[in-house]
């Protein structure tokens, strides 16, 4: 199986971490927890400066200062309200390690 990790996200053989999520740490997500996952151009509407938490209470995003530099985004449904939105430094790479354990949205 194959990992994926950058300064603030790493995906190891069984969960996803997202350093910086919360002010004080990370947050875990073991795959089974992940139920889909979309990709989406970062965009002034979506989280461009947004370099850390929510605009909306809906999506909340890790501490990431180069974000608003990057064009690739993933939203990860883990069934609860809250979605956590990742932008990786390598989108091509994170996706491919996040799909070897979790399917993409079916409407993608």
């Amino acid at each position: 199986m194959s990992t994926y990790k950058d300064p603030r996200v790493e995906c190891t053989e069984t969960q996803l971490r997202l350093r910086w999520y919360y002010l004080w740490g990370s947050k875990r997500i073991p795959y089974p927890k992940i139920r889909s996952f979309d990709r989406f151009h970062v965009s002034v509407l979506r989280s461009k400066w947004r370099i850390w938490g929510s605009g909306d209470l809906r999506h909340w995003a890790n501490f990431d200062p180069q974000r608003p530099q990057k064009q690739v985004g993933f939203y990860l449904h883990v069934g609860r309200w809250v979605i956590p939105v990742v932008t990786p430094d390598n989108p091509d790479a994170f996706e491919a390690v996040l799909a070897e354990h979790v399917s993409p949205s079916p409407d993608r």
